[in-house]
């Protein structure tokens, strides 16, 4: 395994300054019908004028010399290195991957849809230059791996399931944190660091799209229906307390029955009753 090292370099005005130095000199050897002065002052000039190189911000540059790894250039700024340095460019700055969406199956077997974005620069230059073929697009690979991998981790949705405390719909940001772990786990040995990753895109696949919402929709309904009933029961046994506690009106267990499955039909009907005012007594 590679591992960046800095390397200092010298500045970059002081060999532009031999080379003009080179020049001047190289003129007066050509006045003086000098050759080896001449032919010293272009062998300098030449050397001085190939070593100089300008590092921008967030730019590095990885230096090899003769097949071997001698050190990058992270500072910005104008330099001279040794001329046979063969140059590498690497951007430093932070990056977007925009994933595509991919069909893959959940925890329960469910085809769905999933994308995420991440956020990833160069952390060591070494490493993303000698340790994989290409770094831009291992990041695209391993990506799309770890998104694959966290889909088949975790189900869309629980449907009232305890068994599933986290799921894809509901445990975002624990989702998100997981893939950022494990894409910075599998991307360590090309020296990248993952800053950010996110579900951008979260769905069923077309085919059962239409089913699922159906199930969604139908546990929906039944949620609120317990709900409902359990409002209502709670309302019924209010009742009957003050009733009793009041002496408005003494109830045999039928009337009691009675009196609570109309109160259970009025309270958890979907729609509207129509009262009946009963004028008479309620016994025969």
């Amino acid at each position: 395994m590679f591992q960046e090292k800095n390397l200092s370099a010298f500045s970059g005005y002081i060999a532009l300054l031999i080379a003009v130095v080179c020049i001047v000199v190289g003129f007066v050897g050509i006045a003086y019908s000098n050759a080896f002065v001449v032919i010293a002052s272009i062998v300098i000039f030449v050397l001085t004028v190939k070593g100089l190189v300008v590092v921008n911000p967030n730019y590095a540059y990885a230096l090899i010399l003769f097949g071997k790894y001698h050190g990058t250039i992270r500072q910005d700024g104008f330099f001279w290195v040794n001329p046979f340095y063969a140059r590498s460019k690497v951007s430093l700055k932070a990056r977007n991957l925009n994933g595509h969406k991919m069909k893959v199956n959940d925890l329960l077997g469910n085809p769905i849809e999933i994308a995420a974005v991440t956020v990833w620069q160069v952390k060591d230059s070494a490493k993303a230059l000698f340790s994989v073929d290409n770094y831009v697009q291992y990041v695209e690979v391993q990506s799309e791996a770890a998104v694959r991998h966290l889909a088949n981790l975790f189900a869309y949705d629980s449907f009232d399931d305890e068994n599933h405390a986290i799921t894809l719909k509901d445990g975002a940001e624990q989702v998100s944190h997981m893939l950022e772990r494990e894409l910075n786990e599998r991307l360590e040995r090309a020296g990248i660091d993952i800053l950010e990753a996110r579900i951008t895109h979260l769905a069923y696949a077309p085919e059962i799209a239409s089913a699922m919402l159906q199930r969604q929709q139908a546990t929906a309904v039944v949620a609120a229906r317990k709900q409902i009933v359990e409002g209502a029961v709670g309302m019924v046994e209010m009742a009957l307390e003050r009733l009793s506690e009041k002496q408005v009106v003494e109830l045999d267990e039928e009337r009691k029955a009675s009196m609570v499955s109309n109160l259970l039909v009025v309270l958890c009907g979907e729609k509207s009753v129509s009262p009946v005012v009963n004028a008479g007594t309620l016994y025969p």
